[in-house]
């Protein structure tokens, strides 16, 4: 089965010439206890039976500097594209994201909401000081990744989409639903932000452990959430490595999750939603 992994990140081990600028000044911890460098998540893929993958920015080591993730791309274009990072909030937003994604760039951007601050109310992402970002964005048909919890900016969410509506946008992690607390209430709430005809999920491995774990309670949330997005806006992505599983163990567990979901919308979230929301990865 065609895969691609639509959500990895790597870190090098040069930091001489890729020195680390976390948002917020403090690195995560996978990416100082379980780095993986650009060679290594190539050997990872093999292994796992990957043959692209969606390099995403990790902001909590680089910051706002994509050079690594720009550099592994021109290395292999055959094996990556990436989703890098762009401030939104600054006055030259639209103008940054529009020179970032020409030729031989990014693929995506990416906002990483949590711990982040901005000088209005509400959830930044939505301030009216992002509206030239996304704009932009949708002027480009530029895929925005938006890393942020249900809840209480759900109706930012619901805001935003309504004023861009034809906006493409990735939630990563599905909006980190409650599945372990009730997998139909969490489904339910997933499957109402569907009315949004741009928005699609993103399925990792913080979505699929819970599943597992909820057994055949699991189609209480997969059942309304693939009927009211169906597969075609769902794609999978590993989270390597902040994940701390292998690979290959990602792979089997989003593979037995979905093992009653018919194989041609598998194939769509193991691959075909990412070819369409990224059409770079046809190179």
């Amino acid at each position: 089965m065609d895969i691609v992994d639509t959500h990895c990140h790597i870190i090098s081990d040069d930091v001489t010439r890729y020195p680390r600028a976390p948002i917020g000044g403090t690195q995560s911890g996978w990416a100082t206890t379980r780095p993986v460098t650009a060679d290594g998540m190539v050997e990872r893929m093999d292994e796992a039976g990957i043959g692209q993958a969606v390099l995403v920015q990790a902001t909590t080591a680089y910051g706002y500097d994509n050079s690594y993730v720009l550099d592994s791309r021109a290395q292999r274009p055959d094996r990556f594209i990436v989703v890098g990072t762009v401030d939104p909030l600054r006055p030259d937003a639209a103008g940054n994201l529009e020179a970032a994604v020409g030729d031989n760039g990014l693929a995506g951007v990416r906002l990483f909401t949590s711990g982040s601050t901005v000088p209005t109310q509400g959830e930044w992402f939505a301030a009216p000081e992002t509206y030239p970002f996304w704009d932009k964005a949708t002027e480009l048909g530029v895929t925005v990744c938006l890393q942020m919890r249900l809840g209480p900016a759900t109706e930012q969410v619901h805001q935003l989409l309504r004023r861009f509506p034809s906006v493409r946008v990735l939630l990563d992690h599905m909006g980190y639903p409650d599945i372990a607390a009730s997998p139909t209430d969490a489904g339910e709430a997933v499957a109402e932000l569907a009315v949004h005809p741009g928005l699609h999920l993103k399925l990792t491995h913080r979505n699929l452990e819970p599943l597992h774990d909820a057994g055949e309670k699991a189609s209480g949330f997969l059942d309304p959430v693939l009927a009211a997005f169906g597969a075609h806006r769902i794609a999978w992505g590993s989270n390597l490595p902040a994940a701390e599983q292998s690979l290959p163990e990602l792979v089997a567990l989003a593979h037995k999750v979905l093992a009653d979901v018919p194989e041609p919308e598998r194939r769509e979230i193991f691959a075909g939603t990412a070819r369409r929301l990224y059409p770079g990865l046809a190179g």
